[in-house]
């Protein structure tokens, strides 16, 4: 055999052993969650957050994935776009944008939301990135034509785009106390268990099927 085919396959066998017992596979899913404190999971532990716990339940329901918790406590719809742009980096197939929710609680118009998250979307899109869609209600302290356009302006979005949407990322979470910190703004283990199976729902489908 050839010297260099011979140290052409040794290079394989060995790039293949490192992958083995890494336990990374090749056909591994990625999936960044692009959110904000919700996401971060401000007041709990980085394991008790839920892009961690989705991961777990994932991968416990045979699923090959690895999910990035991309949160940060206080963010906008603003950040999304350069943030998603740092992320295609690592070459995610699936986002799920959570972001928006510090947009309604500030009052922040809801024009300019729809335009920060629509060039996030384009960005992934163009990238041929899946994007999960999560939406957003708040409190009607900003009055009820406010709180409607708010929690509608997720939908229009997914129908533009033709994106799957979780519509309403905080389902029986959402001003349950028991599930909430004492802000009753940011859930607590519990409540970030109740996300979990929120998400799974919509984002199970989108994956690959199972082996």
């Amino acid at each position: 055999m050839n010297y260099f085919v011979r140290k052409a396959l040794s290079f394989v066998i060995v790039i293949f052993c490192i992958i083995s017992f890494s336990g990374f596979s090749l056909a591994q899913t990625l999936i960044v969650v692009l959110g904000d404190s919700l996401t971060e999971g401000f007041g709990v532990a980085k394991e008790e957050a839920y892009p961690h716990l989705l991961e777990k339940e994932l991968q416990r329901k045979g699923h090959s994935v690895k999910v990035i918790n991309a949160g940060i406590s206080g963010s906008t719809s603003a950040s999304a776009p350069s943030r998603l742009r740092w992320y295609i980096k690592t070459h995610p197939d699936i986002v799920i944008l959570a972001l928006g929710g510090n947009d309604g609680l500030r009052g922040l118009t809801v024009k300019h939301m729809k335009k920060n998250l629509s060039k996030a979307i384009e960005l992934a899109q163009a990238e041929k990135i899946l994007i999960l869609l999560a939406g957003m209600q708040i409190p009607q302290n900003y009055g009820t034509e406010y709180t409607e356009s708010f929690r509608k302006a997720f939908h229009e979005l997914a129908k533009q785009y033709q994106l799957q949407m979780i519509p309403f990322l905080l389902k029986e979470v959402g001003g349950v106390s028991s599930l909430n910190q004492a802000d009753g703004i940011h859930p607590n283990p519990e409540g970030h268990q109740i996300i979990v199976q929120t998400v799974m729902e919509y984002l199970e489908p989108l994956l690959p099927t199972r082996q």
